[in-house]
C-alpha cells in the first residue's frame, strides 16, 4: 500500500489536465486557435514516450550484462508501452495537423522522421516473435532495442533540425510555444500532464509486466 502514493498522483493529474486543458481558456494565436490545447496531450505523450523507452533500454543493456527472464520481459513490456504512447503521438500530431495545416499528413521532416521511428520499434515486436528458442530471442531483442533507441533520437531530435524548415513548432522559422505563448494558465496544465503521463506509461508497464510474470510462472509449471 505504501508505493500506491503515485497511482493516486498519476490518476489525479491525468484527471487535472484533461479537464483543465478543455475548460480553462488558452492564449489565442492564429492558425492554431482552440487546438493549441492539443498540447496538454501530445506533447506529454511524447515525453512520456521517451522516458519508458529510454527505461527499456537500461532494462536491455542490464540484461546483457546479466541475462535473466525478468530484465527481457521488463524492457519487453517497456518497450510496448513506449510504441503505444507513440502511436497514441502520432494519432494526435495527426489530430492537430488537420485543424491547423489542413491536412492529417504533410511531408514534413519531424513528422516523417517520427513515423519512421515508430516503424523501427515496431520491427522490434516482429523480430521478437520470429525467435523460437528463449534466450536468443531476448539477446538480439536487447541488442536490436538499443539499436532502435539509438536511432530514435537522432530520427525525434536531430535530423529533423538539420533538414530545414518545419511547420512543426519548435523548428527552424517557427518558433515552439514556449518561446512565445505558454503563458502561466498552460503551464499549471502542462507540467502535470507530463508528469502524469510519465507515471501512467511506467504504471502501465508494471501492469503488463506482472501479467508476462504470471505467464511464465504458468508455463515453468
Amino acid at each position: 500500500m505504501k508505493w500506491t502514493w503515485w497511482k493516486v498522483l498519476t490518476v489525479v493529474f491525468l484527471l487535472y489536465s484533461a479537464a483543465a486543458g478543455f475548460l480553462l481558456p488558452v492564449p489565442r494565436l492564429a492558425i492554431v486557435n482552440e487546438s493549441i490545447r492539443n498540447l496538454y496531450f501530445h506533447v506529454p505523450m511524447w515525453f512520456a514516450m521517451m522516458v519508458i523507452l529510454g527505461t527499456s533500454v537500461f532494462r536491455s543493456m542490464q540484461y546483457l550484462r546479466n541475462p535473466s527472464a525478468r530484465l527481457d520481459i521488463l524492457s519487453h513490456e517497456a518497450a510496448k508501452s513506449g510504441i503505444v504512447l507513440g502511436v497514441l503521438g502520432l494519432a494526435t500530431g495527426s489530430l492537430w495537423a488537420k485543424y491547423t495545416w489542413g491536412a492529417w499528413w504533410t511531408p514534413d521532416p519531424r513528422l516523417n522522421a517520427a513515423a519512421v521511428a515508430m516503424l523501427i520499434y515496431g520491427a522490434y515486436l516482429v523480430l521478437r516473435g520470429s525467435f523460437r528458442d528463449e534466450q536468443q530471442r531476448a539477446r538480439v531483442s536487447a541488442i536490436y532495442n538499443i539499436f532502435a533507441f539509438a536511432a530514435a533520437i537522432p530520427l525525434l531530435f536531430i535530423l529533423p533540425r538539420l533538414a530545414g524548415n518545419s511547420l512543426h513548432p519548435g523548428q527552424t522559422g517557427n518558433p515552439g510555444f514556449n518561446k512565445y505563448d505558454l503563458d502561466s494558465t498552460m503551464r499549471m496544465v502542462f507540467y502535470p500532464a507530463v508528469i502524469g503521463w510519465i507515471l501512467f506509461a511506467f504504471w502501465m508497464t508494471q501492469v503488463s509486466s506482472r501479467l508476462a510474470f504470471l505467464q511464465l510462472k504458468i508455463d515453468e509449471k
